[in-house]
């Protein structure tokens, strides 16, 4: 079992090395952000799957850097997820309420810029280079987020699978490792629990489309 400052010191390696694939899926979330209020509806079951990818960078860089665990979880949720989509619906993804909407915002923004490990030489740096799609709690913040804002795809098997690795995650990293900002993924997570159990608060009726 590696250390903590093991795991940090590996974190910080893919943060920094890997910055270009950083890019790469600020890149990938920004393009699907505009797609969504420019009037584009992919599926539920598309957008499943785009939203399961960036889980499956993280498990490849983990297998790289020999974080075995990263790797062999994020390689499962990331398939299990892909899964899920499969049994997703047809119809075009929809927004949740306000609240719920203006809630996974805020989580798909902390994930964009996740102020941690990163070796910067601005602040502006942390706008495309912070590890979204490379390490896990930025990873998970911005697809916990984006879920919230589509109302959980409609789908309680989604958001418990995404959730239960949401919460693991947030834990372990502000608690274990000292990284205190990952409280602010247990509370997205939470509220994607939330989401999920009460099925009334993204209903037909409460919902507005994009």
């Amino acid at each position: 079992m590696p250390t903590n400052q093991q795991i940090l010191s590996g974190l910080s390696e893919i943060t920094n090395e890997w910055q270009f694939l950083a890019l790469v899926w600020h890149i990938y979330f920004g393009m699907l952000v505009i797609a969504l209020f420019w009037g584009v509806r992919p599926q539920q079951r598309l957008m499943g799957i785009l939203l399961a990818l960036p889980l499956l960078s993280v498990s490849a860089l983990a297998w790289i850097t020999a974080n075995l665990f990263n790797g062999a979880v994020f390689g499962l949720v990331g398939l299990l997820l892909i899964g899920v989509a499969f049994s997703l619906s047809r119809d075009s993804v929809m927004a949740g309420p306000p609240w719920v909407v203006i809630a996974g915002i805020a989580f798909f923004l902390f994930g964009w810029i996740y102020p941690h490990f990163l070796d910067m030489s601005s602040l502006l740096t942390y706008l495309y280079a912070a590890p979204t799609g490379l390490i896990p709690c930025p990873t998970l913040s911005i697809v916990i987020g984006t879920t919230l804002i589509l109302g959980g795809l409609g789908s309680r098997a989604w958001s418990f699978t995404l959730g239960a690795t949401g919460i693991f995650y947030a834990i372990f990293g502000a608690a274990h490792l000292g990284v205190a900002i990952d409280w602010i993924l247990l509370a997205g997570t939470l509220l994607l629990f939330v989401v999920a159990i009460k099925p009334g608060l993204i209903s037909a009726v409460d919902r507005a489309r994009l």
